[in-house]
This record gives structure tokens, sequence and C-alpha cells, in this order.
């Protein structure tokens, strides 16, 4: 049985996340936006996961090292789509073989 506090957080995150979405779309929802604002919308998404797995360029661990690499490799032959579970894969399995 999963515990209240788990069970909150786990909405809190699913709203904010919500919200954000919506509130982007509903701000944004009557302009049109230039050149410029539009690739930095595009450029969004990556930023984040960028900002997510950059802590991990810094692990002592070699795993996460092997498996960044791993990632990087991927993602300048492949598409985004392909990447995230490429990395992942090479994350889980790289942890489990080298502890």
């Amino acid at each position: 049985m999963i515990s209240l506090p788990v069970l909150l957080t786990i909405l809190a995150m699913a709203a904010v996340t919500y919200l954000t979405r919506i509130g982007g779309y509903l701000v944004l929802r009557n302009r049109t936006l230039g050149p410029r604002a539009t690739a930095v919308m595009e450029a969004a998404p990556g930023c984040v996961l960028i900002a997510v797995i950059a802590p991990h360029f810094v692990s002592p661990r070699p795993a996460d090292l092997l498996a960044l690499a791993i990632t990087f490799l991927a993602a300048l032959r492949l598409p985004m789509l392909a990447v995230v579970p490429i990395g992942i894969v090479a994350a889980a399995a790289l942890r489990w073989l080298l502890g």
C-alpha cells in the first residue's frame, strides 16, 4: 500500500506539471511567436534534460560516466526519442554490471 505522504507528493508533482503546461498555453495562446522565440521554445526540452543529467558529468561512478558517453554518442546520430531510452538502459545495465 502506498503511504499518504508519497501519494500526496505524486499528486502535487502531477498538478505542478499540468499547471506549467496549461499555464504556458494560456499565456501564449493569442500570440504569434517570432523566429527567435520559437527557437527558444523548441530548445527548452533539451535544456531541461541537460539540467537533469549535468550533475552526472562529475560523478565518481564509472557506470554513470560510461552511460553518459553512450548517451552522447547516440545523441550524435539518433533522434531524442531514441536517445532517452538508450541512455536509461545504458545507465541501468552499467550500474548493474559495475555496481
